[in-house]
This record gives structure tokens, C-alpha cells and sequence, in this order.
């Protein structure tokens, strides 16, 4: 019998592909944006999704849905209340996860934890949801969910197969410390393959369309320089940078254009799919910009499969 997880905040389904790849039961979902639930069903047909607002969900509803309690509950919270990238971020560490509307979803995903008892939980999210007081703030709201004893595993995408940077903190109650892979993914080895967008055996890898003065711009640029800063909290940070064929990505966001390494164009949405490591039959709904949005959110699968390997041994042990 496999292990069953449920995802809590499901997007686009990088972190629960993972776990099924790792061999998990992918049981239910749970997303509110549209978009990122039909593509989460499409690829994930036997699992219930529940198109929700996870406020309104409570664990009773979960078990009735998949007929018992999760083994695994894993979950990205948004991660706009927090992150760095955000002009508007709250100063104040607590008032990001206490008062921002967006930031106190985490708090629904300890709460949804407290009613499930999961054996195992991982909550993804950026690295500044333990900046200052927030690391503490999280252990008290856990503790009173009934786990007491936390881990706050701060993982690198690149270290485990995905060719782009990236650094998450992985919040569980049990240590995660995948083995690291013996080689750096570039962007060429992610995208090198594919042939020109237009192909219709490869789903999401057709042409974006931008203006006339982004492919001026765009034309000028060389490898790892940039058309555009933006203004997060905490300086400035790029957009549509030329990619470097022989180097990982840089960090996939979902407002993040990327140009290709040798053509005046910006990277398909199968492109960068493949930047985060989703297989070519992964499929991605809506407009382009939600697509985009659905990838810059998600967790690297192949992250999530190292992350998966290290619960099912947990499991396994009957350690937890």
C-alpha cells in the first residue's frame, strides 16, 4: 500500500509530482486559483481537487474526501507576504505572518496539520518566513498544533538535479537531508533539446509574443545581463536576463522573463518548465502569464522527488 499525501496549496502540482514520482499516493489537492487547478487535475487525475479557499476547508472535509487520515501533508504557502522581492512587504517580521492577509495562510496550513495528525508534514516556503521572530513564532503556532519538535531544512534546487537556483527553507517535523546529486544542471542541458517552439507533440512550447522595443532591447544583451530591474523590499532584482547556456538559471519566479541563450526571443512556457525540472508531459492551463505564474510558484520536482525519498524512508522506519 502507498503512502497517501495531500497538497494544501497545490498550484501547478511540482511539489506533489515529486511525491508521486517517488511512488505516493497523490490523494487530494487543494487550490483556489482556477487556472493552476485545472492543470493540477489534468495531471493528476486520480486525486480529488478541491477548487477552494483553504479557510473554508476543514481536516473533517479532507478524510471525508479520501477516506481517512494522510499519511504526509506537504504545502507552499504564499510566499508574497515574506519574500524579499516585495516592495510592500510589512516591516514589522510578525505582522508579515499575523496581519497580511496573504502571509496568515500559513497559519491555515499549521491549523489544517493540527486536524489531519499527519505521521510527516513539509511546508515550503522562502527562506525570510524565519527572518528575525518568525522562526520562533512558527515553532509556538506548531506546538500548539500538537509537533513540538521542528525543523526548518534550508535545501538548494540546484544541489538535487534542477537547473536554476534555488533556496527554499523546507519546514517539517523531521529532519531533510536528501543526498546531493554529483553534478550541476545547466540551462542548456534543460532546454538544449527542444526544437523550435511551434511543435505540436510538445505541449506549452509555443512562441510569447512581445513588443518590437523588448526584441530591440532583448538583441543587445549578452549573456547574464538584464532589460529590466525591479524594486523589491530589499533592493533591486532582474528581469528578462539573457540566460548562460553553461550555467544553472537563475531563480524562477512567476514574474520572471528569460531570454534565450542564443535567439532574440523569451523562453517558452515549456522552456521554463524545464527550467524547474517538470517532465515535457507535465501540462500547464490558462493564459501564458498564469503558466508562468503556476512555474514560478511551484516546487522543483526534482527537489520535491529528493524531499519525497527522505519521508518514505522516514516512513518506512516507523520512526514518526
Amino acid at each position: 500500500m502507498n503512502y497517501v499525501v495531500v497538497d494544501l496549496f497545490a498550484g501547478a502540482g511540482g511539489f506533489s509530482r515529486g511525491f508521486f514520482d517517488a511512488g505516493f499516493d497523490v490523494a487530494l489537492g487543494v487550490e483556489i486559483d482556477s487556472n493552476a487547478a485545472r492543470t493540477y487535475s489534468y495531471n493528476f487525475p486520480n486525486a480529488v481537487m478541491l477548487l477552494d479557499d483553504i479557510r473554508d476547508i476543514n481536516g473533517t472535509d479532507i478524510i471525508k474526501y479520501i477516506g481517512g487520515k494522510p499519511d504526509v501533508v506537504i504545502g507552499g504557502s504564499p510566499c508574497e507576504a515574506f519574500t524579499e522581492t516585495n516592495p510592500r512587504r510589512a516591516r514589522d517580521p510578525l505582522d508579515r505572518l499575523y496581519v497580511d492577509e496573504l502571509g496568515r495562510l500559513t497559519l491555515e496550513f499549521i491549523r489544517l496539520v493540527g486536524e489531519l495528525r499527519p505521521r510527516v508534514f513539509v511546508l515550503e516556503n522562502v527562506i525570510h518566513i524565519i527572518d528575525g521572530p518568525l522562526k520562533e513564532a512558527l515553532v509556538t503556532e506548531f506546538a500548539r498544533a500538537g509537533y513540538e519538535k521542528i525543523f526548518f531544512n534550508v535545501l538548494h534546487a540546484e544541489d538535487y538535479g534542477t537547473p536554476s537556483i534555488r533556496r527554499r527553507v523546507f519546514i517539517s517535523n523531521i529532519p531533510i537531508k536528501p543526498e546531493k546529486v554529483n553534478r550541476v544542471f545547466t540551462v542548456w542541458d534543460a532546454i538544449g533539446d527542444l526544437p523550435s517552439p511551434g511543435d505540436p507533440s510538445i505541449p506549452n512550447h509555443e512562441y510569447v509574443t512581445i513588443s518590437e522595443r523588448k526584441v530591440r532591447g532583448i538583441s543587445r544583451l549578452g549573456w547574464d545581463e538584464a532589460l529590466y530591474r525591479f524594486r523589491g523590499a530589499t533592493g533591486s532584482f532582474r528581469n528578462f536576463v539573457r540566460l548562460n547556456p553553461w550555467k544553472p538559471a537563475p531563480t524562477v519566479m512567476g514574474s520572471v522573463r528569460f531570454v534565450h541563450p542564443f535567439e532574440d526571443r523569451i523562453l517558452t512556457v515549456r522552456e521554463q518548465a524545464r527550467l524547474m525540472g517538470f517532465p515535457d508531459n507535465h501540462v500547464f492551463f490558462g493564459p501564458k502569464d498564469s503558466q508562468f505564474n503556476q512555474i514560478g510558484e511551484a516546487v522543483p520536482p526534482p527537489l520535491a522527488r529528493a524531499i519525497a525519498e527522505v519521508v518514505v524512508r522516514y516512513l518506512d522506519s516507523g520512526v514518526v
